[in-house]
């Protein structure tokens, strides 16, 4: 998503590129496209120039949304919660991972998506993966890319 959010002014973004820059498998991002379409996170555009789009503003989706759309847990407590920590009971540190998983939490749902990609570190870091999938791109031969049909 945070791609998505520095990539999405220039034109739709193809999971292709994504999946390039953040080193992910294709089919795994095409499998969280599906849960942040259906959760209205993002929205698609086809064709030759299609992709993907943020659906409302990277000021207006938090971090947390984007986790929960996407079905994955931030549970560091090794008993999911259920206080059965320790043969079956709670440990003595508990409380203290859960109180420091509700902090994360808490943090994930303050911190929205423009936020987190106007860091200038993420930037950098951005920076350097588009400069890196441009020479990729550079270096496939035309006669191996398929023609669209």
């Amino acid at each position: 998503m945070a791609d998505l959010a520095l990539h999405e002014q220039q034109m739709p973004v193809s999971l292709e590129d994504i999946a390039m820059r953040q080193d992910i498998s294709l089919s795994y991002l095409g499998q969280l496209f599906m849960r942040l379409r259906a959760q209205g996170l993002v929205r698609s555009q086809r064709g030759p120039n299609g992709g993907y789009y943020l659906a409302k503003d990277s000021s207006e989706i938090s971090i947390a949304e984007v986790i929960d759309a996407v079905d994955e847990r931030m549970d560091i407590m090794r008993c999911g919660g259920q206080t059965n920590c320790q043969t079956g009971k709670q440990c003595l540190t508990h409380t203290l991972w859960e109180e420091v998983g509700n902090r994360i939490q808490d943090v994930f749902a303050k911190v929205c998506l423009a936020d987190l990609v106007s860091q200038q570190t993420v930037q950098q870091v951005a920076a350097r993966q588009d400069a890196h999938l441009a020479r990729y791109k550079l270096s496939v031969p035309l006669e191996s890319v398929p023609l669209e049909q």
